[in-house]
């Protein structure tokens, strides 16, 4: 299916109205999240049984390299608009996480995980706000939406292969956790080369895509204004609530879904996910952002009502799989918005403002969750993330009143 027209740096629209870099940035998340799947699922086995080591070390490890992942978010964004170069950052990015991943295969001991972990999420730090703000250069205003989607989608698709992967792997090779973890260097390399061939448009320019002329060195600083913070301030309220998918396997676990099916039915979250995302992001274009967003925020406060309240198998597995749809409403259409909300010149700085608020938004939810659950009881958790999503989605819709959401183009 081809499409006619060029996106905002002139390339050519190709298959489904996306431009052959967002093709290629999409295949990057696809084999990074093949990859990374390949082995986060099997890292509390691997530590426990081959390294002997205990639960505290586990939650030291993604504690750590977590915290450093969501501060690095925002100094890369802000880095990439003052350099307007974040092809540099984002291959550094996703460059320093491929080849450090596949070292696990060698380590003895788990602070040497740790090392790698750390450094693994220091790569996903340095790329992600370069990244965010790189594919803002390759999307038209008018699909903006189905540009994150379909990212997003893509994404989601590489977490739904790597647990597929390693499960046949393992089911062929059982217990060869150190050899998986060295055949990750493979995708590793995938996303190296694709990035190396991915163009490198200066992100701050407003070049005319049917002009000859060269883009500015550099682009004017525009500050981000109170519309946006609004917006960020609102996000992060929701955030607060939005605590570690590992209670909800947790919770799964608790009610008696046996060990054997939490990753299949992680592969088929994601399966959700994926196209729930492509469908979120293109409506976003025609409902507006705000729309989707705060039925992304109710569907939440659903599920989230809906795990408190089921005990049943069947209907917690039914609201687990729901619970995918969320994604698709939120994800891709809330780094749309921020495109939306940012001036051209400043949307590295406002990804690394978003990032940062959902990764520290995030930190302090799980705090808080996992505090409410060991003191009280698990729906009483549920039901306070529930909570949450409520008061943020009555915010959305007080907060920005009109359906046309966006701000700078």
């Amino acid at each position: 299916m081809k499409s006619h027209g060029v996106d905002p740096s002139g390339n050519p629209l190709d298959r489904f109205g996306l431009s052959r870099p967002v093709w290629l940035l999409g295949w990057v998340s696809f084999f990074t999240d093949t990859a990374s799947e390949m082995i986060y699922p099997l890292l509390p086995l691997f530590l426990t049984q081959t390294l002997g080591a205990g639960a505290m070390s586990l939650g030291v490890i993604e504690g750590v390299a977590e915290g450093a992942n969501s501060a690095l978010k925002v100094v890369s964004g802000w880095v990439a608009d003052r350099t307007g170069q974040p092809k540099w950052l984002v291959l550094g990015g996703y460059g320093l996480s491929s080849l450090l991943r596949p070292l696990i295969a060698f380590v003895n001991a788990w602070p040497q995980v740790l090392a790698l972990r750390f450094g693994d999420r220091l790569g996903k730090g340095v790329r992600t706000s370069p990244r965010d703000a790189m594919l803002a250069r390759f999307a038209p205003d008018a699909t903006r939406g189905r540009v994150y989607g379909f990212h997003r989608a893509m994404d989601h698709a590489g977490a739904v292969a790597g647990p597929l992967i390693a499960s046949a792997y393992l089911y062929l090779h059982p217990h060869a956790y150190r050899s998986l973890f060295g055949w990750t260097l493979v995708p590793g390399l995938i996303v190296i080369g694709l990035i190396l061939v991915l163009p490198n448009q200066r992100t701050g320019s407003n070049k005319d895509p049917t002009s000859n002329t060269q883009p500015p060195t550099s682009a004017p600083r525009q500050p981000l204004d109170a519309r946006f913070y609004k917006a960020m301030a609102v996000i992060t309220l929701f955030a607060l609530g939005n605590a570690s998918d590992a209670f909800i396997l947790l919770r799964l676990s608790n009610l008696g879904v046996a060990a054997v099916w939490i990753p299949l039915l992680w592969s088929a979250l994601h399966v959700v996910k994926m196209t729930s995302s492509v469908v979120g992001g293109a409506l976003s274009d025609r409902l507006g952002r705000r729309v989707m967003i705060g039925a992304g925020y109710l569907w939440y406060a659903v599920i989230y009502g809906a795990f408190a309240w089921f005990t049943s198998l069947a209907a917690v597995i039914a609201t687990f799989l729901a619970y995918g749809v969320y994604f698709g409403l939120t994800e891709g259409v809330e780094k749309a918005w921020v495109v939306d909300l940012a001036p051209r010149g400043a949307r590295g700085v406002a990804f690394g403002v978003y990032n940062g608020a959902l990764g520290f938004g995030g930190l302090a939810a799980s705090l808080i969750f996992g505090e409410i659950w060991t003191r009280v009881s698990p729906p009483a958790a549920f039901l306070t993330g529930a909570g949450f999503a409520l008061v943020a989605s009555v915010l959305l819709y007080l907060a920005f009143s009109d359906a046309t959401d966006s701000g700078h183009q």
